[in-house]
């Protein structure tokens, strides 16, 4: 019998998904798929205020999807889920209807 996640288990999903869940965010996480980026580097991209990119690097901060290292006056981050692009490439695959592969992150245990 295959044993279910805990509430505290569950809640802690739905914060990663909470945090996923602006296309600001999402576009963070295309460019830290290709590596870590420094601060500046993330609001360039989402074209957005600093204190909005910083918002939303928190947000992500906070569920556990970034981590991030100060180096001297900047700051850099990196994705601490390293499986969230791929994810996004099956929901990406699955819209188009097209046929998603199966992996062995993405098969139950």
């Amino acid at each position: 019998m295959k044993t279910h996640p805990s509430k505290q288990a569950r809640e802690a999903r739905a914060l990663v998904f909470k945090a996923l869940s602006h296309p600001d965010r999402l576009r963070m996480i295309e460019e830290l798929a290709d590596g870590e980026r420094c601060v500046c580097e993330l609001v360039e991209t989402v074209e957005s205020a600093w204190s909005t990119a910083s918002r939303h690097l928190s947000v992500l901060k906070e569920a556990g999807v970034v981590s991030n290292e100060k180096r001297g006056l900047q700051v850099f981050y990196r994705l601490a889920l390293p499986c969230v692009p791929s994810f996004m490439t099956c929901l990406d695959a699955a819209q188009k209807g097209e046929p998603v592969e199966m992996r062995r992150c993405c098969s139950a245990t």
